[in-house]
């Protein structure tokens, strides 16, 4: 079990092309890779940030910027992310 979830996730946290596209249709933006890997990063990093593993997936919902980010929790690929 990992004592701290989100800073694991933080650290270890990975992508692919296809999440890019996802993360910007999804949030209805067109951020750049790097600045989506900012966006993800200071979610993970915000203490207001909390996190949920219901299966196979880490929730990390931050209500303050109403994302939720699904993380795999076999290999911590950035999967989605949800408007709140």
């Amino acid at each position: 079990m990992i004592n701290n979830p989100l800073s694991e996730l933080q650290k270890n946290v990975c992508y692919t092309e296809l999440v890019y596209q996802r993360v910007n249709k999804k949030l209805k933006t067109q951020l750049t890779q790097s600045e989506i890997e900012v966006l993800v990063d200071r979610l993970l990093a915000d203490v207001t940030s909390s996190v949920e593993k219901r299966g196979k997936n880490y929730y990390v919902t931050n209500q303050h910027t109403q994302i939720q980010l699904v993380i795999n929790s076999f290999n911590s690929r950035l999967i989605t992310v949800n408007a709140l």
